[in-house]
């Protein structure tokens, strides 16, 4: 491999199988041989023959939609995980921080979890305590260091997690959408970390939804698309693209079918409250239509409404009917957003099926996409993205 290049990927893949519990027990795996005669195994493509080359030094941002396989392509860079087909080469140390957690030892305190990171990376417990001070001070958890981490909370975690993976000079650094959970003053100092070893001619691999981080940050960007590497270029360029993605699958209904042994998607659509076309000042009508095939079971829908950026702008859980909820048979809801709550821009709705309001039956992400258009007066109300007022109205129907 080059030496200028610091990660090569060709035709990276990755295949699970669904619905197969993993256990080593001889028991175990001998019950497993008889079910697998009788069921048949699902898999589950996460990436499809990515390839790809990052350059030493490069700032790369990974964007994609949720879903999109960004997760997957940095556990297998970090090498926690092996791609089902396909070589990758790297170059250099890696450090990684993927997910609350990763490379801690829970009943290690943060000074012991520390040095075992540094150990990890092939450093000297010399080169770590020359760093101790300052990877401490950055994360802010020094009355705490000596405390195991188990009792640390998320946002401890993370900020001594980041300030551990950033400070012990590792040739490629990869961060995920985690630094999300710091909070906003954290989240800038991280960002400012990661242009100082940009600086420094290290590489950054960053995945996030915050679009206007990556233009910041990163020089270079790969989007990703249901598991394919659909654009590599400039982060600017790649950001121009992802839009480009969200708008060719902007839709106002969908009849894809969304089915397992609970639930039947039978359609789900989003139509102007006034109008022909979709506005800011429009509103929108609503319309779910599915099959419950359970019985006794009372079946309740979750309606999530995201930008583009993946802020969370309306969040609304629907029960069916209290004279039908537990019958087998086709249901419809409907609902509606007033006009002037929206700014214009792309939006995207996911949904949810559960029972009881505890366990989740379906998942349907990012089933539904459309664009506001600004077309309101220049007097019109619009609210800035944020939670939606609770008494938006949903309905519930028995049809059959």
């Amino acid at each position: 491999m080059n030496s200028d290049i610091a990660i090569k990927a060709a035709e990276i893949s990755k295949i699970y199988s669904l619905g197969i519990e993993r256990d080593s027990s001889l028991r175990s795996a001998l019950v497993g041989l008889v079910k697998k005669r009788n069921r048949k195994v699902q898999e589950f493509s996460a990436l499809n023959k990515v390839s790809f080359e990052i350059r030493n030094g490069d700032v790369v941002g990974i964007i994609g939609k949720n879903g999109a396989g960004k997760s997957t392509l940095l556990k297998i860079l970090s090498q926690i995980t092996k791609p089902t087909e396909g070589k990758i080469e790297i170059q250099g140390r890696i450090a990684s921080l993927l997910e609350v957690g990763t490379g801690f030892h829970p009943e290690l305190t943060g000074r012991e979890n520390i040095f075992l990171n540094g150990t990890i990376l092939g450093m000297s417990r010399k080169e770590v305590s020359q760093k101790f001070d300052e990877i401490v001070d950055f994360s802010g958890v020094e009355k705490f260091i000596d405390t195991p981490v188990k009792h640390y909370s998320s946002g401890m975690y993370v900020r001594l997690a980041f300030a551990v993976a950033a400070h012990l000079e590792p040739e490629i650094l990869i961060i995920d959408e985690v630094l999300a959970v710091g909070d906003s003053e954290f989240q800038k100092k991280c960002l400012g970390k990661m242009k100082e070893v940009a600086s420094r001619g290290r590489t950054v691999l960053f995945v996030s939804h915050n679009l206007t981080a990556v233009a910041a940050l990163c020089n270079r960007g790969i989007v990703l698309d249901r598991g394919k590497a659909v654009y590599s270029g400039t982060a600017v360029e790649s950001i121009n693209e992802y839009y480009k993605l969200m708008q060719s699958s902007l839709a106002l209904s969908v009849v894809e079918s969304y089915e397992n042994e609970y639930i039947r998607l039978i359609s789900f659509e989003v139509k102007p409250a006034k109008g022909d076309i979709i506005s800011v000042d429009s509103g929108l009508n609503i319309e779910l239509v599915f099959e419950n095939k359970l019985p006794n079971a009372t079946i309740d829908s979750t309606f999530e409404l995201r930008t583009i950026d993946d802020v969370i702008v309306f969040h609304r859980g629907t029960y069916i009917d209290e004279e039908n909820s537990s019958k087998k048979g086709t249901y419809s809801i409907t609902g509606k957003i007033d006009g002037n709550l929206l700014n214009a821009g792309s939006y995207y709705f996911n949904l949810i099926f559960g029972q009881n309001a505890t366990y989740s039956l379906m998942i349907c992400p990012e089933i539904l996409s459309f664009e506001l258009d600004n077309s309101a007066d220049e007097n019109g109300y619009k609210l800035l993205p944020g939670i939606l007022k609770p008494e938006l109205h949903f309905q519930s129907v028995f049809v059959q």
